[in-house]
């Protein structure tokens, strides 16, 4: 298996600024992918200093290997950021972490190597797995899929319009053949669609939506923000990087409700510190500058967004 492009991090300097890393301090880095953010967060950490890095993708674990061998200072753990909780107690560390990176979505590695099959600008094996030890593949599901179950997954992850007559599309077409290519089912959306849009793969939105669907992207993120504030220390930080609006409208939605704190009758007149908020919005929506977005295209749909344990 080959990789053809290096993964560039998005929003590097930014989320690892936005981290506000102490020498000393425990951080987590819950998308290692290629280490972007993990080694310059390395960097800033001195010999008390830990990371704890964790990926659903082999690939991405080997890849650490090399990069920090015998570095006691660094931790790396096979798996989904929504098992937060239990790698923190495993290791000692919930309630006194500094700082939690998450890099949501697919990384440039798996885009890039054609037999991952996340991409349709590859003709590559349909899974789009990113643990592909477990789980149902993308082609394994597609095959078995009612048109109405493929249609609401395309509606919902994807907010794609024509997500019936897409879906209605591939069980016509998987009755003639096993449709197990990524070019297979790229030509079928493509025919399937009735509008052409300058700029934009016909089958962008439908690609995305199986691999949110596949991969549970959006259920692994509400599990892991729901552990956040068990595991964060009292003035840890929150950073989130975000590519797709579901994803971002889920953070958006978690940091301002325990930043305005708990429900009170309307009227009742109560200070901020009664509110006992849980969090603490450090800045707006943080997005790529015009510069990153030249050298790295796939990086202009990307939204950094920070909040705070207050202490």
């Amino acid at each position: 298996m080959t990789e053809t492009r290096s993964h560039q991090a998005v929003l590097l300097n930014e989320a690892v600024a936005a981290l506000n890393i102490k020498e000393s301090g425990c951080y987590i880095d819950g998308t290692f992918g290629r280490g972007g953010h993990s080694q310059l967060i390395m960097q800033a950490l001195g010999s008390k200093g830990c990371l704890l890095a964790i990926d659903k993708d082999l690939a991405a674990v080997e890849s650490s290997r090399s990069l920090f061998a015998n570095d006691h200072r660094f931790i790396i753990e096979q798996g989904s950021f929504a098992m937060l909780r239990r790698f923190t107690d495993q290791h000692g560390l919930t309630g006194k972490v500094d700082g939690i990176l998450l890099d949501l979505g697919v990384s440039s590695p798996q885009l890039d190597t054609a037999e991952r099959g996340f991409s349709f600008m590859q003709d590559g094996p349909l899974d789009m797995r990113m643990d592909t030890t477990s789980g149902m593949s993308a082609a394994e599901w597609l095959a078995q899929a009612e048109d109405r179950e493929i249609a609401q997954v395309l509606k919902n992850y994807g907010e794609e319009r024509f997500a019936k007559r897409i879906a209605r599309a591939i069980v016509a077409a998987r009755a003639e053949a096993a449709i197990e290519s990524t070019g297979q089912l790229a030509a079928i959306i493509a025919q399937a669609n009735p509008v052409k849009e300058p700029g934009r793969n016909h089958a962008t939105r439908s690609f995305q939506a199986i691999r949110i669907f596949i991969n549970r992207e959006l259920d692994d993120l509400h599990d892991c923000l729901d552990q956040v504030l068990q595991v964060l220390a009292l003035g840890g930080r929150l950073v989130v990087i975000s590519f797709h609006s579901l994803e971002d409208r889920i953070v958006k939605r978690f940091m301002r409700n325990h930043a305005r704190g708990d429900d009170f009758p309307v009227g009742v007149p109560v200070t901020q510190d009664q509110l006992q908020p849980r969090l603490k919005l450090m800045s707006k929506a943080i997005r790529p500058s015009a510069a990153e977005v030249d050298l790295n295209p796939r990086s202009r749909s990307a939204v950094l967004r920070v909040a705070e344990c207050p202490l």
